[in-house]
């Protein structure tokens, strides 16, 4: 006869193994995602929730445009069923590598739709630097993964609206902010030209000796405007950027007097311990760095 206790220890191991088997069960369901970068990465976690499993290319605290592929990141691009980059050119060769070892995902440009800014014929990609823009970026993911998932689309659409709630309380925090600034105060320094989005949705000026990538190289000319006009406009702002050379900066900075403010986060998050862990936490930190800068 099976006594009380043998009786109780058997059915905890049953029911062990049963939440066992359907963990491994959850896990195979998830829709596996692959996103370029970490900005990217954080809309994707806030949309697909828990019924995602979830890769990054580029890693936080790491710049796109200096990325050297893996075949581990090879693998992670045959098993996903979506791919998310941020399209506009962000992405570089490293575009071409995503092309060449996907296996039939569904590719998802997060910028599709969103009208780009740009100058002589290139488009400026750091389109994420506008709320309104990241909206349309977690619309488009949320349909992504509706469409993949069919199974998981009331969950897709809960998340989106909540999240989408979060980035109107976002933009609306940061117009606030602004708006207690003179408009002819609102002039700033940065590394590279990383910030026009955001400067054109805020009415902030943002002007970078770089161009649009971390790549490019400014020219002696542009450092000579640029220290000029900082000293004949009294700019009280100059930002250091994440993921550019500070040496730039720090030259202009020193030849123009000017005080260094902080760092501004552009093109990639920090990790869980930094100050931009996730997308809002890192619009939130500029913002706070630029008012403190502009205010002094």
């Amino acid at each position: 006869m099976v006594s009380r206790r043998h009786f109780l220890a058997a059915t905890l191991a049953l029911i062990a193994l049963i939440a066992l088997a359907t963990g491994r069960a959850d896990a195979q369901d998830r829709v596996n995602v692959v996103a370029s970068f970490s900005i990217l990465a954080d809309l994707v976690r806030n949309v697909g929730g828990e019924r995602v499993e979830l890769a990054t290319l580029v890693a936080p605290n790491s710049d796109a445009h200096s990325y050297v592929p893996s075949p581990a990141d090879a693998a992670k691009l045959a098993a996903a069923r979506i791919v998310v980059i941020n399209g506009l050119g962000f992405e570089g060769s490293l575009e071409r590598f995503i092309a060449a070892s996907v296996k039939g995902a569904r590719v998802v440009v997060a910028t599709s739709g969103i009208a780009a800014r740009g100058e002589g014929g290139r488009a400026d990609p750091h389109a994420w630097q506008s709320v309104a823009n990241a909206k349309t970026y977690v619309v488009s993911i949320r349909d992504a993964l509706a469409a993949v998932d069919p199974a998981g689309k009331a969950a897709f659409v809960a998340n989106a609206r909540d999240y989408l709630e979060r980035l109107d309380a976002l933009d609306a925090e940061i117009r606030a902010a602004l708006a207690a600034i003179p408009p002819a105060r609102r002039k700033i320094i940065t590394t590279h030209d990383a910030f026009g989005y955001f400067g054109a949705a805020y009415g902030v000026e943002f002007i970078a000796p770089q161009g649009l990538s971390t790549e490019a190289d400014a020219s002696a000319r542009d450092i000579a405007r640029i220290i000029a006009q900082i000293k004949r406009e009294s700019i009280r702002a100059v930002f250091l950027d994440n993921v550019a050379d500070a040496r730039l900066i720090e030259r202009i900075s020193r030849e123009a007097g000017a005080r260094i403010g902080g760092t501004l986060y552009s093109d990639a998050l920090t990790g869980a311990a930094g100050p931009a862990p996730s997308y809002i936490a890192m619009m939130r930190h500029n913002l706070r760095e630029i008012v403190a800068a502009l205010k002094d």
